[in-house]
């Protein structure tokens, strides 16, 4: 056992590309993107992948979804897998999924995020993957983000939309930079398969739980679920449905340094953009849809 240990920390170094799949992986991509478990997850809540508006196959696109959710169930779901067919809605477009650099740097973990086409959280990674073209069959790519990030989870309570975005601008500046248009996703139902505890901000809990975020990563948060055999409380998610909406994309010019008042510029249009998509498609997918909205945080 010790020398399979040492082996693989051994891979791990020698692998420690966080950017490209590699050889090994991409042969079992297609598989592990379409395996039984992949299929179980998806119909288990279930998961419904919808498109607004045809994408051009040819061009490079920064998906940002809203919201995070505890777990992301949508954005794996309609992006991670090939279940719910991204590949036949979209065509030609490569998808690769954002993931906590945190998980790249865990054994075992970083194998299965990879193999799914995963990708690092990295400045160095995200630029590589927005301003570079994919490799055969693909002619386009689709690269899926989550601005509100794993800060967003403290957020998250069922039939609320609360999401940060106010100071969230990075991600406008990289597709700048790119010329990557941007593309809102709304994942209606997410913060519905979790609820949890929570504090009011400035207390001991709270700050407690926002530090070892910053620390580790991950957010510490007491999640109530459901249990195998009563609804009530629990670690597994409840069944709620997930519909992850694709809106149209907002076209970017490539400035290569965009100046502050650029950014902002940008990060308004597409805050309206986003805005936009919730309001039109909300009454498909939410119960009381009247007096739901999208909060900016």
């Amino acid at each position: 056992m010790r020398y399979f240990v040492l082996l693989y920390f051994a891979w791990m170094y020698y692998d420690w590309n966080k950017f490209d799949i590699g050889k090994i992986r991409r042969k079992f991509l297609q598989w592990i993107r379409s395996c039984a478990w992949n299929r179980y997850f998806c119909n288990y809540f279930p998961i419904k992948l919808v498109k607004t508006t045809d994408l051009d196959p040819n061009k490079l696109y920064l998906f940002c979804s809203f919201p995070h959710g505890i777990l992301p169930t949508g954005v794996y779901g309609a992006f991670g897998t090939d279940i719910l067919g991204c590949r036949e809605l979209f065509p030609g477009l490569e998808f690769r999924i954002v993931i906590l650099d945190v998980f790249y740097k865990s054994p075992f973990f970083r194998e299965y995020f990879r193999s799914c086409g995963g990708l690092a959280s990295t400045p160095e990674c995200m630029n590589q993957q927005l301003s570079t073209r994919p490799s055969p069959p693909y002619t386009g790519k689709a690269t899926v983000l989550i601005p509100g990030g794993a800060a967003e989870v403290f957020e998250c309570k069922p039939g609320t939309y609360r999401i940060l975005i106010k100071r969230r601008k990075g991600f406008v500046k990289l597709a700048l930079q790119n010329g990557n248009a941007l593309v809102p996703v709304c994942s209606f139902g997410e913060t519905d398969t979790f609820d949890q505890f929570s504090w009011p901000d400035g207390s001991f809990v709270k700050r407690l739980q926002e530090y070892i975020r910053k620390k580790i990563g991950i957010p510490p948060v007491l999640l109530v679920g459901r249990g195998f055999f009563q609804y009530t409380f629990g670690l597994i998610p409840r069944r709620k449905p997930v519909t992850v909406v694709v809106g149209s994309p907002m076209e970017l010019p490539k400035i290569e340094e965009p100046t502050r008042e650029q950014v902002e510029e940008y990060h308004e249009k597409f805050v309206k953009h986003l805005k936009k998509l919730f309001e039109n498609e909300k009454y498909k997918y939410i119960e009381n849809a009247d007096s739901v909205h999208l909060e900016f945080v």
